[in-house]
């Protein structure tokens, strides 16, 4: 990654399942449990993958609606509660930085960028991730699912990080794989790069994001796109 000629944005906004972890073994083994407790078959991989991106509680909710199960409030609440003990007890097991990622928030460090991380998951498993894999030092801010009163696509969780870091929306920069990422940025007023390889069933490019990168490895290229506009 290249990143001496390039102009700092004074932060950057990382979603964390899908752009800076890939998660989706260890969700899909979590859901599966829970499933199972419920006397249903298992989900493929595939299938969980197309489910993540808008919380636990959504998860659960399009996991049991793909058993011809639709969860009332209560029901619902009672599956997401037990789903968040089920993954809490293993969050990490199968669970890999995605390409770049690692190099990524140490560049932001050295360049004296900010750095949040705005989540759908939860807050404090979102942080037990971000530590194992040794960002705790890298990371200012970590924003979960249960942070704000609205989850994204709602601009609420961007503009509540852009608060704690201390910046503008104006000088701040969206990075995500998924709609409700791209959504909350264009909601927010903020710019965005959308990443490939993460857990979106929409092409990237039609997410509606300022530009497009493979992996994060390609940061600095689409950090200069953005730059221009």
């Amino acid at each position: 990654m290249k990143t001496d000629d390039l102009v700092w944005p004074k932060a950057i906004l990382f979603d964390l399942d899908g752009t800076l972890v890939d998660s989706v073994y260890d969700l899909a083994a979590a859901i599966n449990v829970l499933l199972k407790k419920c006397d249903l078959e298992p989900l493929t991989l595939l299938q969980v993958r197309s489910m993540v991106g808008n919380g636990v509680r959504k998860l659960v909710e399009r996991a049991f609606a793909a058993r011809d199960i639709q969860l009332d409030k209560d029901a619902l609440d009672t599956r997401a509660d037990q789903m968040v003990e089920i993954y809490g007890r293993d969050l990490v097991t199968l669970t890999v930085a995605m390409p770049g990622a690692d190099a990524l928030l140490r560049a932001c460090k050295d360049n004296g960028c900010r750095v949040a991380v705005v989540t759908n998951k939860p807050e404090d498993p979102s942080r037990k991730i971000v530590a194992h894999f040794g960002w705790a030092d890298l990371v200012d801010v970590v924003v979960g699912g249960d942070t704000c009163a609205e989850r994204k696509p709602s601009p609420m969780m961007l503009k509540y990080a852009c608060e704690q870091l201390g910046v503008t929306v104006s000088d701040t920069i969206m990075v995500g794989d998924s709609p409700a990422d791209i959504d909350s940025a264009n909601n927010a007023s903020m710019r965005s790069i959308a990443v490939r390889g993460g857990y979106t069933t929409i092409e990237p490019c039609r997410l509606g994001a300022g530009t497009v990168i493979d992996t994060l490895d390609n940061f600095d290229t689409g950090l200069a796109i953005i730059n221009t506009r």
